[in-house]
């Protein structure tokens, strides 16, 4: 019998060759423990080495298993938006590619998700001095940047472990490209009055390929975009393009795909 409801788990990927078997297999590992109704969904953006031959061959042979490709790179805005779209599940998991959290903390996510009737878990890195201090000031600024202007205490808006019910994601639209959508999609699922709760969780640093999260074209892109977007972030309006279509609801046409996590901006 299942413990827990069916769980979508996403992963984008962009150049991702070396991680992208290791994090299926882990997924397979843990998934099963938890309920007995999963999918896993790679997500590859446009990537340019073996990401979508590795994620196929895998696919081949592993029923849960989809891999959406898409044509041109989306960028993390994109990426999310199209796993999120995609995902069938009572639950959507949303993580790196390179998992920076042990994906046996889903368990303890999904006992909270439900101990506290929540929506939606943020996980936040309890260490992150591993990451050298340019990074650790760009993040700090950061989230005091959104602590602030929206009025919401979440520790750590950009960690990829994310967990919420479907109905958050029937209720909202998300619009931005880059990487600001991780505080679109928090902060609009906050002001929309769904219980948001956080827990803090063990971080493991990348150890393979390279990560361009922090680079300065990113940061710029990601404040254009937050300038952009403060307006209706701020303040949600009833969405015109949810992310996910209630299972009541048919799509007039094919719902276009937005979608990894290294190259974006």
């Amino acid at each position: 019998m299942a413990k827990y409801p069916s769980i979508s788990l996403f992963l984008p990927a962009w150049n991702e060759e070396d991680y992208v078997e290791r994090a299926v297999s882990r997924a397979l590992d843990v998934l099963p423990h938890l309920t007995d109704d999963f999918e896993i969904i790679v997500v590859n953006d446009a990537s340019t080495d073996r990401t979508k031959e590795l994620a196929e061959a895998m696919a081949a042979r592993v029923p849960q298993l989809r891999v959406i490709t898409h044509p041109v790179n989306l960028k993390l805005g994109g990426a999310m938006r199209t796993g999120l779209a995609a995902s069938t599940k009572d639950i959507v998991v949303y993580s790196d590619m390179d998992l920076p959290w042990d994906l046996r903390e889903l368990e303890r996510a999904l006992h909270l998700m439900d101990y506290l009737e929540a929506d939606m878990i943020c996980a936040f890195r309890f260490d992150r001095t591993s990451e050298g201090p340019k990074r650790i000031v760009y993040s700090f600024v950061y989230n005091l940047l959104i602590r602030s202007l929206f009025d919401i205490q979440i520790k750590d808006v950009n960690f990829s472990f994310k967990v919420m019910h479907r109905r958050v994601l029937e209720s909202m639209e998300l619009k931005s490209q880059g990487s600001f959508i991780d505080a679109e999609l928090v902060v609009k699922a906050i002001r929309k009055g769904f219980r948001v709760f956080q827990m803090g969780v063990d971080y493991f640093p990348r150890t393979r390929g390279i990560s361009t999260l922090a680079s300065p074209s990113v940061i710029v892109k990601m404040v254009k975009e937050l300038v952009r977007l403060y307006p209706e972030t701020r303040s949600p309006q009833p969405p015109a393009n949810p992310v996910r279509l209630p299972p009541t609801v048919q799509p007039l046409r094919p719902v276009s795909g937005s979608g990894g996590r290294a190259a974006q901006g």
